[in-house]
């Protein structure tokens, strides 16, 4: 389970399941820096169970195997530290 908070209501949590099917897909074969040990990568647009719509990367699923209405659920994952601050990634 995530927590969002939108800017314009600080006050006000959105609990979200995390779980949900695919809207939209992309695969990523020219990716930002930073990412090249990554692609080809696959990014979609998750339509949450709760019914918000996200953006995520997919992961443990290979590219052929995605496709429109594939259930997923939400994972978070360290990719790496940026800055001095150490910014989780």
């Amino acid at each position: 389970m995530s927590t969002v908070r939108h800017t314009e209501t600080l006050n006000h949590a959105h609990r979200l399941s995390g779980t949900g099917e695919v809207y939209s897909y992309t695969t990523m074969y020219s990716v930002p820096q930073g990412y090249e040990a990554q692609k080809p990568y696959t990014v979609a647009l998750i339509r949450l169970d709760d019914g918000p719509i996200i953006s995520a990367q997919l992961t443990d699923v290979e590219s052929e195997d995605v496709h429109i209405g594939l259930r997923v659920e939400m994972v978070t994952r360290k990719l790496r530290e940026d800055g001095d601050e150490g910014q989780i990634i």
